[in-house]
């Protein structure tokens, strides 16, 4: 992938493997931060597999109005550099207007565009203006032809370096698929792309107000994206779900990560 020659400090960028953007969901202190980005960080490079670690500063899109938000934009924003600087990895958060993009531009490597915020033509050139990679990740109610106009609505403002996230796709009002067709034809856009295996698996709109999911179902998707020819995962992970302030319902136990990303690069091997 070419994308990979701009990305700071990635790692094992020539050994053929797909790109991983693997975190919690949101940034919940610093060192449940730290430790889970170290673990990632050490099972990546047993396995040589280019790492992005991703966190969410803020929660700006949630169902009710005592849901967790975050434990402050910017605490939580130089927990994110400090990561990347003192482990030496790229980082990747996301942004929801305009003035977030600029901001966050000075603390992260990657700037994700929120799959509701994917036609937000101010927020997309904002991000593009920072020169930053910019991840948009797919509407669920989009098709995978027009993603085309999100990433030219970067591209038409100077940056070139765009990724598209496939995150599945509104299926009745509680449910989302998955239709793997979607990931050669955003390929064919010129971009490469990565496929959302845990928000792929939410079940929103729950009467309870708390997005659902189906964890156990991870391996399944992530599985059939890399047969495909995904060019990378994302995967949201947490030392215990359960108690996970944000998207719990579908997130990863880290514990189980290794032995996953261990059978997907079989995969990899195989079909490359």
């Amino acid at each position: 992938m070419k994308i990979l020659n701009h990305i700071p400090k990635i790692k094992h960028s020539e050994s053929g493997n797909f790109l991983l953007i693997a975190g919690p969901c949101a940034i919940e202190g610093e060192a449940m931060a730290i430790d889970i980005a170290t673990t990632i960080l050490e099972i990546s490079n047993r396995l040589k597999i280019p790492f992005i670690f991703k966190g969410s500063y803020k929660k700006a899109n949630r169902s009710r109005l005592d849901s967790f938000t975050g434990i402050g934009d910017e605490k939580a924003l130089s927990i994110l550099k400090k990561i990347g600087t003192e482990l030496d990895i790229p980082v990747t958060t996301d942004v929801h207007s305009p003035e977030e993009a600029e901001f966050a531009s000075k603390f992260v490597d990657i700037l994700q565009i929120p799959a509701f915020l994917c036609r937000q033509t101010d927020l997309l050139v904002a991000a593009a203006k920072t020169d930053k990679i910019v991840n948009i990740k797919k509407g669920q109610f989009l098709s995978a032809e027009a993603m085309q106009f999100a990433a030219q609505k970067v591209q038409q403002s100077g940056n070139e370096k765009v990724m598209l996230t496939e995150r599945g796709t509104t299926f009745g009002y509680q449910d989302l698929v998955v239709d793997m067709r979607g990931i050669p034809v955003m390929q064919n856009l010129g971009c490469p792309v990565i496929l959302d295996c845990t928000h792929s698996l939410q079940q929103p709109n729950q009467a309870s107000g708390v997005t659902g999911g189906k964890p156990a179902l991870i391996e399944t998707i992530a599985r059939a994206g890399v047969a495909v020819g995904v060019d990378g995962v994302f995967i949201e992970t947490h030392p215990n779900p359960a108690s996970a302030k944000s998207d719990g319902a579908n997130m990863l136990p880290i514990n189980k990560l290794e032995n996953l990303l261990n059978r997907l690069t079989k995969i990899r091997q195989a079909i490359f």
